[in-house]
C-alpha cells in the first residue's frame, strides 16, 4: 500500500506545473497563517498597553478622590482626640460631670453635622471601659454599651496612630451589616488612654467614584483593604465575584498582570493607597477585548486551509487534463492561466473583505483609543502645567504617545479666562458651570478646524488651556484671529465674558510650560487692558518697572481716614491708589498684590463683632477683576467701614479704647502693662480689658506685644541698630525674652527677619 501510495504522489508531482502550485500554495499558506497570527498577537498586545494606561490614571483618580476623604475624616477624629474636654473625661476622677457631657455631646454633634463622611463618633476610654458616643450618649461601661466589640482593636496599633477597618455592627446598635470604621489612638502623655472610633457613610465615602464605562468591554473595578475583604465593587456583567476575589488577593504588588479565570484571561491593573493601604483593582476580560480580533484570526485561519483545498484540487485538475493530447494540453495550460489568475481573483477578493473587515475593527478600536487619548493629553497639559511632570524625556514620550498624529511645527499656548468669576459663579449653578467650559472649548475648536490641530484642558476655577499647532505652515488664519471670534461668540451665545492670553510659538515640547506662563502672564494684563481681551506675550514682553510699586503712605491715609470715620476721605483715598497704579503702570502681580494689602488692612479694621459682608473678593478673585471694578470694591468696603467707625466714634468705650491704644503707642519703649495702661483712663484694670476685648476683639496685652513687635520689625529692617538696643526700645529688658516673643509672632528670629526682609528690597530694587 505504501508502494502504491508513492507511485501516486510521484504520477501526481512528476509535472513541475504542479509542483510550482503546490510551492505557491506551502507559500500562501505559511504566509496567510504569520499574518493571522501576528495580527492577533500584535493587536492584543497593542490594546493591553494603550488600554491599562487609562485605566491606571482612573484609578489613581478614585484612589486620590478615597484619599481625601478618609484624611478629612482623619481630621475630625484629631480634633476629637486634642479636645480639652476629650482631655478632661479621660483623666477626671469623675467622667460624667454634666457639663463636661453636654458640651462633648455639642463638640461630636457639631463635627458629624460639618462633616459630609461621618456617621457617628465614639470615644472609649481604656482604663474604666467608659463611652462617649453620638447618637448613643454616655456608657459607664462597655458591658451596657451595644456596639462595643471593636474595643479589641486596641492591641491591632502597633506603632501606628489610625487604623482604618470594616467591621460588623451588633444588632440593635443604630444599623445592621457592615461598616467602615477609622480608629485613631488617644495618647495622653505618652500614654495610650483611649480610642476615637468615627464610624464613615461608605455611601457618601464611595459616591465620588468614577464608575466603570459601560461599554462592549466586561469590566470590574474592586477596592480591597489589608486583610483582603472587598470594600466596594462595581461590574457591568454578571461573574463568580468569589473566585475573582481569590485570585485578586494572589496578587501583592502594584502593576499590571493577566489573570487566568473559567479558561479566560483577565487583564488586572492594581494601585496600593500609600494612606489607607488599600488595593484600587481594575480588571478588564480580555475575550470581549479582543473578541474581533479572535474572529479576524480564525477566519484567516480558515482561508489558509482553503487556499491549500484549492492548491491541491488545482493539481488535481492539472493532471488530470495533462494526458490530453498535447494541443489541448497547451490549451488548457494557457487556459489554466488566465483561469489561474481569475481563480486567484476570488481568493484576492475574500482576502479583501478579510482585511477590510480586519481594518474596520482596527478602526473602530483605534476610535475608542483616541477618545480616552483626548483625556489624557489633557492630562498630560495639566500636568505639565502643575509641575508634576518636568522631565524632558517624560515628556517627549508621553508627547509621542498622545500627539502622535502632531508634526514638528511650532504650537502655542493659550489661556482663556472667565471674568468676574466670582459673579458668574452666582450667576450659574455649579452642574451648569462645567458644561459652560466645556462648550467654551468646544466654540474654540469649531472655530479652529481645518487649519489648526487643537487640544483643550480645564485648568480648574476660571482657566481653559487651548494647544494650537498650524496643520499647514502657510495657514492663514493666526491664533489671535482664533481667540478673539472665539471671545466674541462665547459673549455672545454663552452670556458671559472670557480674556484670553496667548504665549510666543514654543519649537520644543519640553517648553510647553514655559509658554503656559507667558500665557498666564500675558491674562494678567487684564487688570488694565479689561474684559474680553485678547492679549499676546509678545506685546507685553518689553514691559518694564522702574519702581516698585509700594504705597505705604496712600494705604496710611487710607486707614486713618476710614479710623476717623471720614467717608468721603476714604473713597478719595482709595481713587489715588489705583490713580497710582495706572500711573506707575507696574506689573499686574504686583498691582493685585498691593490692592489685596489693602484689602486686607481694611478687613483688619472690622471689629470682632461685626461679620463680613456676603460677596466680598478676595486675592483669589482680583485676579479676574479689571483694575476699575477693584477700585470700586475697595471704595465700597471703605466707605462701608469708615460709616461703622462714625457710629463707634461716638461711644464711650470706643473712645476709652482708642485712648488706650494711643497710650501704648505712646509709651511702647517703656515696661508698662495693664495696670499703668488702664490707670491713664482712671479705670479698673479688669474694666479696662473688659473694653479693650469688646471693642477690638484682641486682649491688651496682645495688642500691646504686636504694636511691639511691628515697631521691632520697622527697626529691623530700616536701622542698623543692635538686637539688644531693639530690644529696649520697645519695651524688653532682657534681648532674650524679645526674642522669645518675635519668634512667636513672626515664626522667625529677628536676625533672620532683617536678613531676610533686606534681601527682597534689594531685589525689588533691582
Amino acid at each position: 500500500m505504501t508502494q502504491s501510495f508513492t507511485n501516486w504522489l510521484k504520477s501526481n508531482f512528476a509535472h513541475s506545473q504542479a509542483r510550482l502550485v503546490l510551492v505557491q500554495t506551502a507559500i500562501v499558506f505559511i504566509i496567510i497563517l504569520a499574518v493571522s497570527l501576528t495580527s492577533y498577537y500584535t493587536s492584543k498586545s497593542v490594546l493591553q498597553e494603550e488600554l491599562s494606561e487609562p485605566q491606571r490614571q482612573m484609578l489613581q483618580m478614585n484612589m486620590n478622590v478615597i484619599d481625601e476623604s478618609i484624611k478629612e475624616s482623619d481630621k475630625v477624629a484629631v480634633q476629637v482626640a486634642v479636645n480639652s474636654r476629650i482631655y478632661e473625661f479621660l483623666t477626671a476622677e469623675v467622667q460624667n460631670s454634666f457639663t463636661n457631657i453636654s458640651e462633648l455631646y455639642q463638640l461630636l454633634s457639631t463635627l458629624i453635622s460639618n462633616s459630609r463622611y461621618v456617621k457617628s463618633i465614639y470615644v472609649y476610654d481604656l482604663n474604666r471601659e467608659s463611652f462617649i458616643a453620638l447618637p448613643q450618649g454616655y456608657s459607664s461601661s462597655r458591658l451596657t454599651f451595644v456596639d462595643s466589640e471593636w474595643v479589641s482593636v486596641q492591641h491591632e496599633f502597633g506603632d501606628r496612630l489610625t487604623l482604618i477597618k470594616k467591621r460588623q455592627v451588633p444588632e440593635g446598635a443604630g444599623s445592621k451589616g457592615s461598616e467602615m470604621t477609622l480608629f485613631r489612638k488617644i495618647m495622653i502623655q505618652g500614654q495610650f488612654r483611649g480610642i476615637v472610633a468615627v464610624n464613615l457613610k461608605s455611601d457618601e465615602l464611595f459616591a465620588r467614584l468614577t464608575p466603570p464605562v459601560l461599554n462592549n468591554l466586561n469590566r470590574m473595578r474592586y477596592i480591597m483593604n489589608q486583610q483582603d475583604e472587598v470594600l466596594y465593587s462595581a461590574s457591568n456583567y454578571q461573574v463568580d465575584q468569589e473566585a475573582i476575589r481569590e485570585g485578586i488577593r494572589e496578587i501583592s504588588v502594584d502593576g499590571t498582570y493577566e489573570m487566568p479565570y473559567q479558561g479566560r484571561k483577565l487583564l488586572v491593573n492594581q494601585l496600593e493607597s500609600p494612606e489607607t493601604g488599600w488595593r484600587f483593582v481594575s480588571i478588564i476580560e480580555q475575550d470581549s477585548l479582543l473578541a474581533k480580533s479572535k474572529k479576524v484570526r480564525d477566519a484567516v485561519l480558515l482561508v489558509s486551509l482553503a487556499a491549500i483545498v484549492i492548491g491541491l484540487a488545482t493539481i488535481f485538475s492539472i493532471n488530470a487534463a495533462a494526458y490530453r493530447p498535447v494541443r489541448r494540453l497547451k490549451q488548457l495550460f494557457n487556459t489554466y492561466g488566465g483561469q489561474g489568475r481569475r481563480n486567484g481573483n476570488p481568493d484576492g477578493i475574500d482576502l479583501e473583505k478579510l482585511a477590510g473587515e480586519l481594518l474596520s475593527n482596527h478602526a473602530h478600536l483605534a476610535q475608542l483609543i483616541r477618545e480616552t487619548m483626548s483625556e489624557a493629553s489633557s492630562k498630560l497639559l495639566y500636568d505639565i502645567y502643575m509641575g508634576n511632570l518636568t522631565g524632558k524625556r517624560d515628556i517627549r514620550e508621553k508627547w509621542g504617545r498622545y500627539f502622535e498624529d502632531w508634526s514638528e511645527a511650532p504650537v502655542t499656548v493659550a489661556i482663556l479666562s472667565i471674568d468676574r468669576y466670582e459673579e458668574f459663579e452666582r450667576t450659574f449653578p455649579a452642574e451648569d458651570r462645567s458644561l459652560l467650559k466645556f462648550a467654551l472649548a468646544n466654540i474654540a475648536a469649531e472655530l479652529s478646524e481645518p487649519q489648526w490641530r487643537i487640544v483643550c484642558a480645564d485648568f480648574g476655577t476660571d482657566k481653559t488651556a487651548i494647544l494650537l499647532q498650524p496643520k499647514h505652515p502657510e495657514a492663514e488664519t493666526k491664533p489671535e484671529s482664533i481667540l478673539a471670534e472665539a471671545v466674541e461668540v462665547t459673549s455672545r451665545l454663552l452670556k458671559f465674558s472670557v480674556s484670553a492670553g496667548i504665549s510666543t510659538p514654543q519649537t520644543d515640547v519640553t517648553r510647553l510650560r514655559q509658554g503656559m506662563l507667558e500665557a498666564e502672564n500675558a491674562l494678567t494684563y487684564r487688570l488694565y487692558q479689561g474684559y474680553g481681551q485678547v492679549i499676546p506675550f509678545r506685546e507685553v514682553s518689553g514691559h518694564e518697572v522702574m519702581e516698585p510699586l509700594c504705597d505705604g503712605e496712600t494705604l496710611g491715609e487710607l486707614i486713618r481716614a476710614i479710623q476717623a470715620g471720614e467717608t468721603e476721605a476714604s473713597a478719595a483715598a482709595v481713587d489715588r491708589l489705583a490713580d497710582s497704579i495706572r500711573s506707575r503702570y507696574g506689573y499686574p502681580t504686583a498691582a493685585a498684590a498691593l490692592l489685596q494689602e489693602a484689602a486686607e488692612r481694611i478687613e483688619e479694621l472690622r471689629p470682632a463683632s461685626q461679620d463680613s459682608p456676603s460677596g466680598g473678593h478676595g486675592l483669589e478673585r482680583f485676579d479676574t477683576l479689571r483694575l476699575e471694578d477693584i477700585q470700586s470694591e475697595l471704595a465700597n468696603r471703605a466707605v462701608l467701614m469708615a460709616e461703622g467707625f462714625q457710629r463707634l466714634i461716638a461711644s464711650k468705650d470706643f473712645i476709652l479704647c482708642h485712648r488706650m491704644i494711643d497710650y501704648m503707642k505712646q509709651h511702647l519703649g517703656e515696661p508698662i502693662g495693664i495696670p499703668e495702661i488702664a490707670e491713664s483712663i482712671e479705670i479698673s484694670g479688669s474694666l479696662a480689658s473688659q473694653i479693650f476685648k469688646q471693642e477690638t476683639g484682641e486682649t491688651i496685652y496682645n495688642y500691646l506685644t504686636q504694636l511691639r513687635m511691628d515697631r521691632a520689625a520697622e527697626l529691623l529692617l530700616k536701622t542698623d541698630c543692635k538686637i539688644s538696643d531693639i530690644a529696649q526700645q520697645v519695651g524688653y529688658q532682657h534681648e532674650n525674652s524679645f526674642i522669645r516673643s518675635f519668634r512667636k509672632y513672626k515664626d522667625i528670629t529677628p536676625g533672620k527677619y532683617r536678613d531676610m526682609m533686606r534681601i527682597r528690597t534689594d531685589a525689588l530694587l533691582e
